[in-house]
């Protein structure tokens, strides 16, 4: 592809004055001086610009085709925000867009992402492995006190009370059923599809001793119905991303099926502001078959179970510094990953981590919790208590 054709398809989507470095010529984009130099080693198909800006792009860096003399998350924080600019051909990526939401798909799925290793995990996340956005309370903690306080959070906003029964569907490590278990003694269960998760999360319940009050199981969302089980509260972090567009109702379905009368629900998602499809990028390397909700879908679907929304938070800016926090992390151990996984990868998941900082900070993702009654509950406090 020409010089001339790759800096001007790039001074469309990127607002800001830059120089394109290509083919022995170097280009400058924009007015007044440039705040960093894109170094193209190698061609970028045109048809491939064409039909995902996000998929040529993000493949060229991952190979290492584009440099930067400037820090990932500074540049793409610059124009991120104008991803209504990139060019996404639905027809010709539907294989990618569009994925199967059967068991055994969204297993497959569910198990590429989180069963990469939990020694890979552990490298970068809290000590306590939580991989969802955390609370910053006062904005200098560290992440350890910071994932701590998001769980306190949760567990504040259910009202938690001693002997109560607590579901987390997508559990993760199971740090949220640990902290509720030590601080209040609940009887919890936790299901995930990742079996590298579950298999940590039962470590650490034999470690601590807490075998009498939790349990993991490898469940399917769409078992809980059929399960006979009953809870008193239910959480769920992160995890109905990975439904579906279509299965939203069917998840809220079964949360209602084994929530009892009264019980509270807290729902913490990524969502959007609009319905989207989703960015081909992220959902060929990083989430195959993620999906983002807006925020209304989701509330839409709530009275339909008699389920009464009783407040709704946004921890967006608190998301975007939990990933840059976790990008330190990840870079402060850059030579033993790429030992662990390989250059590309480590290039692929430093491109990850810093284009979601980025796309929180830019508001094109959100990070909502919705806390919500099972009908009617005249018993919960009538102010705010968090």
């Amino acid at each position: 592809m020409g010089g001339n054709f790759i800096a001007e398809y790039l001074g469309n989507i990127i607002s800001v004055c830059f120089t394109v470095e290509t083919e022995g010529e170097k280009i400058k984009i924009g007015n007044g001086e440039p705040l960093f130099n894109v170094t193209i080693k190698k061609p970028i198909k045109k048809t491939e610009l064409i039909t995902s800006t996000s998929l040529a792009l993000g493949e060229a860096y991952m190979r290492g085709d584009i440099e930067l003399d400037k820090d990932l998350y500074y540049v793409l924080n610059l124009f991120l925000g104008n991803m209504a600019k990139f060019s996404t051909d639905e027809h010709a990526l539907k294989g990618i867009i569009k994925t199967s939401v059967s068991k055994m798909n969204q297993k497959k799925e569910v198990s590429s992402h989180y069963d990469i290793g939990n020694d890979f995990y552990k490298l970068w996340l809290d000590k306590s492995m939580t991989y969802s956005c955390a609370y910053f309370k006062d904005g200098n903690e560290d992440l350890d006190k910071a994932q701590e306080d998001k769980v306190d959070h949760i567990l504040d906003k259910l009202q938690i009370e001693e002997g109560m029964s607590l579901l987390d569907i997508g559990c993760g490590w199971g740090a949220l059923l640990i902290r509720a278990a030590k601080k209040y003694k609940i009887k919890g269960l936790g299901i995930t599809l990742s079996s590298e998760q579950a298999k940590g999360f039962s470590e650490t319940i034999k470690k601590e001793g807490l075998e009498d009050l939790l349990s993991v199981e490898i469940m399917d969302y769409r078992d809980l119905e059929k399960s006979g089980k009953k809870f008193d509260r239910i959480v769920s972090v992160g995890m109905i991303e990975h439904v579906g567009r279509k299965n939203y109702d069917l998840f809220i379905k079964n949360v209602h099926s084994v929530l009892n009368d009264g019980g509270l629900f807290l729902l913490h998602f990524i969502s959007a502001l609009k319905e989207h499809p989703g960015d081909a990028w992220i959902k060929k390397y990083i989430f195959p078959g993620g999906m983002i909700p807006s925020l209304r879908e989701i509330i839409n679907i709530l009275p339909d179970y008699n389920f009464y929304t009783l407040d709704v938070e946004s921890l967006r800016r608190h998301y975007n510094k939990t990933l840059l926090c976790w990008r330190n992390n990840f870079n402060g151990h850059r030579e033993e990953i790429e030992k662990m996984m390989g250059v590309e990868f480590t290039r692929m998941w430093d491109l990850y981590l810093a284009a979601c900082a980025a796309t929180f900070n830019n508001g094109i993702i959100d990070l909502h919790q919705i806390l919500m009654s099972k009908g009617i509950n005249n018993n919960l406090p009538m102010l705010r208590t968090v």
